[in-house]
């Protein structure tokens, strides 16, 4: 495996870029966006993006919005929702939209790591399934 890719997504350009710096000295590659259409628009033009760290409350799309349009677009991906605003209802609710983690703003970085660590591996496995699963069917196509 390769390293991480991450998406962060949140309105708070301050938060963004500190916690990009932060990443980016962690050893990540990270790709900011400031709102849920940006984040789309940027996963649609860049399919490298592993893990998406995921605010739930902004201006506009909110991040339960985004979460479900990524995952509509891009079922493989997995997002990490963090929020300084957090509510067991919107918790349980991101958990069954297919959010990998849910994490309170601010978080411990240490912990951060481990989720994008673990989220970056699950998606690896996911994409090693679908890879053997279309091996596996070109070989009884073609009788190999």
């Amino acid at each position: 495996m390769t390293t991480p890719y991450i998406m962060l997504v949140d309105d708070e350009v301050p938060f963004v870029e500190t916690m990009s710096k932060r990443l980016v000295k962690r050893g990540l590659k990270v790709i900011a966006a400031d709102s849920g259409n940006d984040a789309l628009v940027k996963l649609d033009q860049d399919s490298k993006v592993d893990v998406i760290i995921l605010d739930v409350k902004m201006p506009g799309m909110d991040g339960i919005e985004t979460l479900q349009e990524i995952k509509k677009r891009h079922p493989i991906k997995e997002v990490i929702m963090l929020t300084g605003h957090a509510t067991v209802e919107t918790a349980i609710e991101g958990m069954k939209l297919g959010a990998f983690d849910y994490l309170m703003k601010p978080c411990d970085l240490d912990i951060l790591m481990s989720k994008v660590q673990e989220a970056f591996k699950k998606k690896h496995e996911h994409e090693s399934k679908i890879d053997k699963a279309r091996i596996d069917k070109l070989v009884l196509t073609r009788g190999y």
